[in-house]
């Protein structure tokens, strides 16, 4: 698409919102976090294979000694649907790590750090699942890199949530085993019988599936 057919229509700290005038007359409207000039829309064919992601959300399976490997999911506040979700850990990558070629690795170690209070090891699995997946393209050219990781610990006790940054709010965790993500994906919902993100679907899947036994990055 031109850049001469976006039209700005608002323009704030934390979104903003362009016309795409894709025919005379005709306007489809995205939401985003990119300004004008960095649309996804107004890539070029190369620049859109080379993007990154605005994002890395985390897929992470703890083991421990003794029990069956379990995918670490937490509750976190989601505030366009005004409850608490059955999430993953995830995060923006900050505006020094862009153009790195390690960007989606550096920023879901500081997530998850920030998130669940475990430090990533030098001697465990850290890897890209998917470069670039969009979220809601019908919506927003949001996107997110996926990356999985593999700690193990000698117990648990280094899980907490006080590392929550400005809008985050959390209200614990769930470990779930290979049966129980199963559970959860035959449900479609939680525990609690509320619904969750796709983004917890594709990291159920891909636990209860053993994809994270293999290293795809």
């Amino acid at each position: 698409m031109d850049k001469k057919c976006v039209k700005p229509l608002l323009e704030t700290k934390f979104v903003k919102v362009y016309d795409l005038q894709y025919e005379e007359g005709k306007h489809y409207f995205d939401a985003t976090r990119h300004d004008a000039e960095h649309l996804t829309a107004t890539l070029t064919d190369d620049e859109f294979k080379a993007m990154q992601p605005d994002a890395a959300t985390c897929y992470v399976v703890v083991k421990t000694p003794g029990e069956e490997p379990k995918l670490l999911l937490n509750y976190e506040y989601r505030y366009p649907v005004g409850r608490y979700m059955l999430s993953v850990p995830a995060g923006l990558v900050d505006d020094c790590d862009k153009g790195k070629p390690n960007a989606l690795t550096e920023t879901a170690v500081r997530e998850i750090k920030e998130e669940t209070g475990l430090t990533v090891k030098p001697t465990d699995r850290v890897f890209v699942i998917n470069p670039c997946v969009f979220s809601t393209p019908g919506l927003t050219d949001e996107s997110n890199g996926l990356v999985g990781v593999v700690i193990t610990l000698d117990d648990l006790n280094e899980l907490n949530q006080c590392g929550a940054v400005g809008s985050e709010c959390f209200d614990g965790f769930c470990l779930v085993d290979k049966e129980k993500a199963l559970e959860l994906i035959k449900k479609g919902t939680d525990d609690k019988g509320f619904f969750y993100p796709m983004y917890t679907l594709g990291a159920l899947m891909w636990f209860a599936f053993d994809s994270w036994q293999e290293e795809r990055g």
